[in-house]
């Protein structure tokens, strides 16, 4: 049996320079609290705890510590609080997050209803939306009909920076079409991320040559799902999993070609972990 790898997978840049500018600030300090998990990884989660980096949901506990911003950034009342209590504040996320708040911020202040193309419940939408100063609405493609009918006639459209470019297009063809008439004036702001966009393309390509793809991610991790969802488009049967440990060798019965791919906040050492166990359980 034959083991490809995605020509890109892995760790992306925003997420090795967060957990870079956290193990360097605990080294330094002691001890920090990241606001939510750094990643969406648990492994990674756990590997940094070891080293110092606890986590909370909350910032009403924390004091006399360095708070960690995760990757997935916040919105500007958390740093409000943050700083009033005196915090000193570790700031990693991710520069292109930070992009995606700034425009919300702006587009909200020029008096535009600012759409952000994404999961509302996962947390770098939740903080785009709160810059945006209650002007926002977090969608989907499926949740397009839950746009409120008496829309602002200026509409600004920011995508959760890990959505497939392809499914992006597609939403915004989708309500010109439907709230063309509402609409006078439309923004599109691209904060779509480079590395997730190539490595969602590599796993499509990954899985054209495949039987069978494993996707390595946190089951919690938005470009994960992505990276299964492409390629199960692509015709592979694919398993999104998060550790070795889930490999189940009737997945690999009768397979000659077996490809993995990894989301953007997988370590290295979870994928060689996996294509240790393919090849230990693989038919002889």
């Amino acid at each position: 049996m034959e083991i490809l790898l995605a020509k890109e997978m892995g760790f992306c840049w925003g997420v090795r320079r967060a957990i870079s500018m956290m193990e360097k600030a605990v080294s330094e300090r002691g001890q920090i609290i990241s606001l939510g998990p750094i990643v969406h990884n648990p492994q990674v989660v756990a590997a940094l705890a070891e080293k110092g980096i606890q986590v909370t949901s909350s910032i009403d506990g924390v004091s006399g510590v360095p708070l960690a911003i995760a990757a997935h950034g916040v919105g500007p009342k958390v740093l409000e609080e943050a700083k009033a209590k005196g915090l000193e504040i570790i700031d990693t996320t991710c520069p292109i997050v930070t992009r995606s708040q700034r425009w919300a911020k702006k587009m909200a202040e020029d008096g535009f209803t600012v759409i952000v193309y994404g999961d509302a419940d996962h947390r770098e939408v939740k903080g785009v939306l709160s810059w945006a100063q209650g002007k926002g609405i977090a969608l989907t493609e499926e949740a397009l009909d839950s746009l409120p009918q008496e829309l602002s006639s200026r509409v600004a459209i920011i995508p959760q920076t890990t959505q497939s470019p392809a499914r992006f297009a597609a939403f915004i063809g989708r309500l010109l079409r439907e709230r063309l008439a509402q609409i006078s004036e439309l923004q599109v702001v691209n904060t779509l991320c480079d590395v997730t966009a190539s490595q969602q393309a590599a796993a499509r390509e990954l899985a054209q040559g495949v039987e069978l793809v494993l996707v390595i991610g946190g089951h919690n991790s938005a470009n994960s799902r992505h990276l299964a969802e492409a390629c199960r488009e692509a015709g592979a049967e694919t398993h999104h999993i998060e550790t070795a440990a889930e490999v189940e060798a009737q997945w690999l019965t009768g397979r000659e070609r077996v490809g993995i791919t990894a989301g953007a906040s997988t370590p290295d050492w979870a994928v060689e972990e996996v294509v240790r166990c393919v090849r230990g359980l693989a038919p002889k």
